[in-house]
């Protein structure tokens, strides 16, 4: 056999393989079941990548992930809240139907009610932040409970620590659940003093190899939660890390935060016990004393407010994207505005829809996004829909003094929207996040406010502006790569 012959015999061989790689992993891909888009563009971006793309799929690629729902716990959660259905009655027959479509949606999607607060109240900046976390925390009396994206082992959030080993030495029960690879920088030294006082802390989905048969490094708990005594709860953008302290950093990101009181901080309690019991296995139940505390005291009575509240989850362990779904809905419904702020934009088609037919209709739609995020692929894909939405008539705009890490939505005078999900595909399908949606008037007037002025950091941006061809054909690749982002 000569050596042309053999060089012959070696191609035909690679080629029948790689034809049976590409078969196999399209296989894999479309029995997902994904979004068309999306599956086109796994299969295509990994087909560029002779087999190293099978590795990258299997560690990145989407899954389905099955996470128990405490059913007992949301059963007690919602009878605890039976206090809230009259006032609940009587806002439904004031609220729009727009606004009661969106509330039956939600707990459609995401097995979560309408329920109450007595307050809400807005937190701007990571100082007034963390300032009101640390005041709740120190008047605990019964249990704290945190979760976090990011918990850095620096000076807030060495202080903080340091406040939970205090709460667990007066006999406080401390639970701390951090994400895996958000807080990497967690080591054991940092929080032995926190163990050795009786606190208890866990890894949401640990990326140590071996712990399942696939890993699930590409699927996070972006959540912020903090609830004390089941009776003060706050969630969403701001990171325990000195990166949100301009106390510290005065390139801090600019940020907001909600604090909770009242029976809507059930839901926040029920959303981290569930997350808590998923990671660690621990259950709060009668005949599983595994949590010190039974239900009486992890959901107590707590006084019905006048403020509609509705905390929605969404994750991977759902097809169906409650949190973008309810985006979509109230921008769907908005009649006289619709205000955004997201530090990464990258839309798919229903919410771009969404934003575009709201502005065509005549509805004033604002985008606000950062003049140059943390990722530069994220901020190329996003100005590559800047045209068609400022064409549609959205009013797009970029802030300029710090990087803009605030996700929220203001939708006419009667809902508000504030929590941890980005616009974005990742925080829509792949994270685990929550957000609150708040009916009425309570916090549409100090969200708008909050945009307006954050408007004055900001410069809008203009149709057809002058680019460089080699920025325009990078803002254009980086759109291809939407789904996967």
């Amino acid at each position: 056999m000569t050596l042309p012959e053999l060089s012959s015999e070696w191609k035909t061989g690679l080629s029948l393989a790689w034809s049976i790689y590409i078969a196999v992993l399209s296989i894999w891909i479309v029995m997902q079941k994904r979004a068309p888009v999306s599956t086109m563009s796994w299969i295509l971006s990994l087909a560029l990548l002779p087999f190293a793309g099978f590795v990258i799929y299997y560690f990145l690629g989407p899954q389905r992930l099955k996470k128990q729902r405490l059913k007992r716990l949301r059963s007690r959660a919602g009878e605890r809240a039976s206090d809230d259905l009259a006032l609940l009655r009587e806002a439904a027959q004031r609220a729009p139907e727009a606004l009661r479509q969106m509330a039956a949606l939600g707990t459609a999607a995401c097995g979560l009610p309408v329920s109450s607060a007595t307050a809400v109240e807005l937190l701007s900046g990571g100082a007034r932040t963390f300032d009101s976390i640390f005041e709740a925390i120190r008047g605990a009396r019964d249990h704290i409970h945190l979760e976090y994206y990011i918990f850095e082992p620096d000076q807030i959030g060495t202080a903080l620590r340091d406040l939970l080993v205090q709460k667990a030495g007066e006999g406080v029960s401390v639970r701390l659940l951090v994400d895996a690879i958000g807080s990497q920088r967690l080591g054991s030294r940092f929080l032995a003093p926190l163990e050795d006082a009786g606190g208890h802390v866990a890894f949401f989905h640990d990326t140590r190899i071996g712990r399942r048969l696939r890993p699930v490094t590409n699927y996070r708990t972006h959540r912020k939660i903090v609830v004390c005594d089941g009776a003060i709860g706050f969630t969403g953008g701001v990171n325990i890390t000195d990166e949100e302290d301009m106390r510290t950093r005065k390139d801090a990101y600019h940020d907001v935060h909600l604090r909770i009181e009242g029976s809507a901080v059930r839901w926040l309690q029920t959303t981290f016990l569930e997350d808590w019991a998923y990671t660690t296995g621990e259950y709060p139940s009668d005949k599983n004393r595994a949590l010190p505390h039974l239900l009486p005291q992890l959901l107590p009575d707590a006084e019905a407010g006048d403020i509609p509240v509705q905390i929605i989850t969404s994750g991977p362990d759902t097809t169906l994207e409650p949190i973008h779904r309810m985006h979509v809905a109230a921008i769907n419904a908005s009649c006289q505005r619709a205000w955004l702020t997201t530090p990464y934009f990258v839309p798919g088609e229903p919410a771009l829809m969404a934003l575009t037919s709201a502005a065509l209709r005549g509805v004033d739609v604002r985008l606000l996004v950062p003049r140059r995020s943390d990722s530069l692929i994220v901020s190329a894909a996003a100005r590559s829909y800047y045209d068609e939405l400022i064409d549609a008539g959205v009013k797009v705009w970029e802030y300029k003094a710090r990087m803009l890490h605030s996700k929220t939505l203001v939708v006419d005078d009667n809902c508000a929207m504030a929590g941890t999900a980005n616009f974005d595909n990742r925080s829509f399908r792949l994270n685990f996040e929550v957000m609150a949606v708040v009916y009425g008037p309570a916090l549409t007037g100090p969200l708008a406010a909050q945009f307006e002025t954050d408007l004055r950091s900001a410069a809008p941006v203009r149709a057809h502006r002058p680019q460089r061809f080699l920025m325009r054909l990078a803002d254009a690749t980086a759109r291809l790569f939407s789904p996967l982002l």
